[in-house]
């Protein structure tokens, strides 16, 4: 016997103790989450109907599902409502259900989750998802108690469920949990609503449905948009417009991201295709990539110099990796009626050299890629949503890739290679610009408190905290007291009224230390990145104008404020 035979011979058991709860009473948590009627419910595991016909009273269009044809001969014989569609399916493929073309406006699993194995959950969690509309809910309820294998009910946890609702690029909106409404005291209940995030642009929809849905053949596409979702939270100081409608972005560095995200796959010999190993097949991975494995992918980042036949390497690896990109997922990434989303004008004509600076106009020489502006703006405010959905269906494929060869791949080694590497958190340029000006006699300040530091008290504080948005960069690094750093304002971002009391500060620290410098590499790397990082620097001077900095500033912090609800901290 397994589930439904289960449910079968206690149908009408079951209905007597169903039906004698209210929907109030065992999801009246839900009741002001739920979309105005007229909208399309779906009941999965409706059981005997009592929610499906709570909800078809309050004037919404309800799918029941209901495996049991027990179960559900009681549910239309109490409940015999024409807004009631029953339906013969099950999870984890809900094949039927799907089969129909509809998406819901909310879905409830009632008591359901914990008749699932936990090897089926994910891809449950998916078909749900899948069924779910843009902004709908989908409410679950977990059943914490005994496990009772005779009732094929196993363990769930909120955890297990949270990680699924991040890999699907979905979060969980509310969680409460609550006593057993039948009276049972070993048995307690957690209530979970998860929301997809909508942006309202139909762009997020449309990168949950490549990522999750779309056919591969190999990683390209995930890997593409990975990239784009890199440069967004990184580098979004190199993105230019381009009329109403798109962004642009330096060709060259989208396939330098590429090149640094795949180096560490294949050093690990993880597969990209059916076919792939140790980079075998891939058109990218010709004589200049290869040339590449003496240098970290670390190293691929903004401002860093090569020569000699380092630099000639990169340059054809980069080259190489454009053509692919253009040819590959670039053309088949693509809108429901087969337009391209992305469009990419590649310049052929450049030539190598013997030194070279990873800046804006070397990466400009190999062309630009547009990305609508809609497309853009979901990757930059929704990346925490979409990189972890990303990251689990890559790693999806690629264990698929390797089942097909014979081979087990190991979790440890998959996480390590994708790890996306920020640069190591380092403040001793800032510290040793301090110290020095100090020695000069300059008189250095806490930009946060105004208290004259020493030697003894300074602290370098990030601007924007480490733990939320690692990020190095010189402009982000300011003097501050010890106190303030360590114990008040710590890892929370500075408001807007801390922030503009500071403005004089910073600006005295940046003109000090770096942009009234004689030491011309530093200045560089100041202004690099600066203008590589932060939105709306204004890129058409030689250099740069501080007030426009310090706006630049200003507007990334109320993206992170916006987009990541960091905690603010008041001076």
């Amino acid at each position: 016997m397994d589930t439904v035979g289960w449910y079968q011979t206690k149908a009408s058991e079951l209905s007597t103790s169903y039906e004698g709860l209210s929907f109030e009473d065992v999801h009246g948590w839900l009741i002001p989450m739920l979309p105005k009627a007229p909208s399309v419910v779906l009941d999965v595991g409706a059981g005997t109907g009592r929610d499906a016909a709570w909800l078809s009273s309050k004037g919404y269009e309800v799918f029941a599902v209901e495996p049991s044809a027990a179960m559900r001969a009681e549910g239309q014989k109490l409940h015999p409502d024409a807004r009631i569609n029953w339906l013969v399916d099950k999870l984890p493929g809900l094949d039927q259900t799907l089969r129909l073309g509809i998406s819901f406006d909310s879905i409830l699993l009632s008591a359901v989750w914990m008749h699932l194995p936990s090897a089926d959950r994910p891809r449950a969690f998916r078909k749900l998802l899948t069924l779910l509309k843009p902004g709908g809910v989908l409410a679950m309820s977990l059943r914490h108690g005994p496990a009772e294998p005779e009732r094929f009910i196993h363990e769930v946890s909120l955890e297990e469920v949270e990680k699924l609702a991040r890999e699907h690029g979905a979060y969980v909106a509310h969680t409460e949990t609550s006593e057993d409404s039948l009276g049972r005291k070993e048995i307690s209940w957690t209530q979970v609503a998860i929301r997809l995030p909508d942006d309202g642009t139909g762009a997020l929809p449309l990168l949950r449905h490549v990522i999750l849905n779309d056919k591969k053949s190999s990683t390209y596409k995930l890997a593409l948009l990975r990239v784009l979702c890199r440069i967004a939270d990184g580098a979004a100081g190199m993105a230019r417009d381009a009329g109403d409608d798109f962004v642009s972005l330096p060709l060259g560095l989208v396939a330098l991201n590429w090149i640094r995200m795949f180096k560490p796959l294949l050093a690990a010999d993880l597969p990209q295709t059916s076919a792939n190993r140790l980079g075998n097949g891939l058109g990218f991975v010709n004589e200049g990539f290869r040339k590449l494995s003496s240098i970290s992918h670390l190293d691929l980042r903004i401002g860093m110099s090569f020569s000699g036949e380092i630099a000639q390497a990169l340059f054809q690896a980069i080259r190489e990796s454009c053509k692919i990109i253009d040819t590959m997922p670039a053309t088949y990434l693509t809108f429901p009626d087969g337009n391209k989303i992305l469009k990419v004008i590649r310049e052929t004509g450049i030539r190598a050299s013997n030194k070279l600076t990873i800046d804006e106009t070397f990466l400009l020489n190999f062309g630009e890629m547009y990305i609508p502006r809609n497309i853009w703006r979901t990757l930059q405010r929704f990346d925490v949503w979409i990189e972890p959905s990303l990251i689990a269906e890559w790693v999806r494929l690629m264990k698929s890739y390797a089942a097909s060869q014979g081979r087990l791949l190991d979790d440890v080694q998959i996480s390590q290679a994708m790890f996306w590497s920020d640069p190591t958190r380092d403040v001793r340029v800032a510290k040793d610009r301090a110290l020095r000006l100090m020695s000069q006699g300059v008189k250095l300040y806490c930009v946060w408190s105004e208290k004259k530091l020493d030697s003894d008290n300074i602290d370098i504080d990030h601007c924007f905290p480490w733990s939320a948005w690692p990020c190095d960069d010189l402009w982000n690094l300011l003097p501050s007291h010890r106190s303030i750093n360590q114990h008040k304002k710590r890892d929370r971002l500075p408001s807007e009224i801390a922030l503009a009391r500071a403005g004089d500060l910073i600006q005295k620290w940046w003109n000090n230390a770096y942009l009234e410098s004689n030491n011309t590499s530093l200045l560089s790397r100041f202004e690099l990145e600066a203008k590589s990082t932060l939105p709306g620097v204004d890129l058409s001077r030689d250099r740069l104008d501080i007030s426009n900095l310090f706006d630049a500033v200003n507007v990334q912090r109320i993206r992170l404020r916006h987009d990541q609800q960091i905690p603010e901290w008041t001076s």
